[in-house]
C-alpha cells in the first residue's frame, strides 16, 4: 500500500459527496485513487511521473482528466459523465463544491463489478453471442477512430521493432525469475524473424489504413456488459500505446480469452470481427500480436516484483501470472 497522502482521509467523509453517500471505498493503482460511492466514481490522478507517464502537476493531472473522459466517451458514452473540481471549503473539501481547486477527478457511474468480463468467464457466464456483440462494437469503432500520418506513422517497421526490441531490454533482468533463458530466447528470435519476413505485410497496414488511435488497454476487466456494452479505461496518459494496428487490439481481448482457457471464445472473436470487416489479412498478424500483447502483460507484471509497496504476500502471486504470461506468449511462437 502506498503512502496515503494527507488529503484523502477527508473524502472518505460522507459530506465531502454532493449525494451523501453511505459508503466510501477506497482502490488505489499505481497511478490513481478511486472512491467508490456506490452510485458514483471518483478517480483522482496521484501527482506521479512514471516515466510514460507525467502527472506531477495539476494542470497536467486536469488535462488528462479531460483526456480521460473524452476518449472513454468513444467506447462507454454512458459511464463517463464529467471532470469534476474538489475544493476547500469550509475548513473540509467538497468534490463539485466552489472554493479554492486543489484537484480534479473523473467522475463516472458506477458499474456492476459481478458484470464484468473478468468476473464472468471463469464462471462460465460468457457467451458466445456477447463476445460476438463485443466483436462487432470493436469493428464499428476501429471504422471511426481517427487515422492520420502522425497516427499511422506508429505501423511502421523501425517503429514495430523499437517496441519488441523495447520489451527485450526492458526484461533481460528477469530472465531467470519471470521467464526462462529458453523461453526468452525463443520468443525473441520469433519476434525478429517475424518482423524481417512481413515487412511489405506491415507496410500496407500503414498504407491501407489500419493503424488508429485505438482503445490501447483492451484486455477482459475493461469490458463490462450491461444494458449495453461498455469498454472503458482506455489509455489516455500515452498516445503511443493507443496508436495501433487495429489487429494488435483485438489481439489483446483473444489472448486475454485464450489466457481464461476459452479458446473457442477467443476463436469466435475473431471470426465475428473479421467477418464483418472483411479484414482478412489479420489472421496473418494475429499470433504475432497476441505473442506481442502477452509478453507485454508478463513485462508489466515483473515490473511489480520491484514495486516496494506491494507486500511480498502479493509478489508471489504477481510472479505466477507473469510467469504464465510469458508462458501463454511462447505458446503462439
Amino acid at each position: 500500500m502506498s503512502i496515503l497522502p494527507s488529503t484523502v482521509g477527508a473524502l472518505l467523509k460522507s459530506q465531502a459527496y454532493p449525494h451523501k453517500p453511505q459508503k466510501i471505498e477506497l482502490v488505489q493503482t499505481q497511478m490513481s485513487l478511486i472512491l467508490l460511492t456506490g452510485e458514483y466514481v471518483y478517480k483522482i490522478k496521484k501527482p506521479v511521473n512514471l516515466g510514460y507517464l507525467d502527472y506531477t502537476t495539476l494542470e497536467k493531472r486536469h488535462f488528462f482528466c479531460h483526456q480521460e473522459l473524452e476518449l472513454n466517451r468513444r467506447l462507454c458514452p454512458g459511464a463517463y459523465l464529467a471532470v469534476v473540481p474538489i475544493v476547500e471549503e469550509k475548513g473540509g473539501l467538497r468534490i463539485e463544491g466552489r472554493g479554492k481547486v486543489i484537484e480534479y477527478a473523473v467522475k463516472m457511474k458506477q458499474l456492476p463489478q459481478d458484470r464484468m468480463m473478468d468476473v464472468l468467464l471463469p464462471r462460465g457466464q460468457v457467451t458466445l453471442e456477447m463476445v460476438a456483440r463485443v466483436a462487432e462494437k470493436l469493428m464499428v469503432f476501429h471504422q471511426k477512430a481517427e487515422t492520420n500520418q502522425e497516427i499511422a506513422a506508429f505501423g511502421k517497421l523501425d517503429v514495430i521493432r523499437h517496441n519488441c526490441d523495447e520489451n527485450f531490454a526492458q526484461t533481460e533482468k528477469y530472465i531467470g525469475t519471470s521467464i526462462t533463458a529458453e523461453e526468452y530466447q525463443h520468443i525473441r528470435n520469433y519476434t525478429d524473424n517475424f518482423v524481417d519476413s512481413n515487412a511489405s505485410l506491415f507496410d500496407k497496414r500503414v498504407r491501407e489504413g489500419k493503424i488508429r488511435d485505438c482503445h490501447g488497454d483492451l484486455h477482459a476487466a475493461h469490458v463490462c456488459f450491461t444494458d449495453d456494452i461498455c469498454i472503458y479505461d482506455c489509455i489516455e496518459f500515452n498516445d503511443r500505446f493507443r496508436y495501433s494496428d487495429v489487429v494488435s487490439e483485438i489481439a489483446f481481448l483473444a489472448m486475454d480469452l485464450d489466457r481464461y482457457q476459452q479458446a473457442g471464445l477467443s476463436q469466435h472473436l475473431v471470426n465475428t470481427y473479421v467477418g464483418l470487416s472483411h479484414d482478412e489479412e489479420l489472421l496473418k498478424l494475429l499470433d504475432f500480436y497476441k505473442c506481442y500483447r502477452a509478453y507485454v502483460r508478463g513485462k508489466v507484471e515483473s515490473f511489480k516484483l520491484d514495486d516496494p509497496y506491494i507486500p511480498e504476500e502479493e509478489k508471489a502471486k504477481v510472479l505466477t501470472a507473469a510467469q504464465s504470461y510469458f508462458q501463454l506468449a511462447e505458446s503462439y511462437v
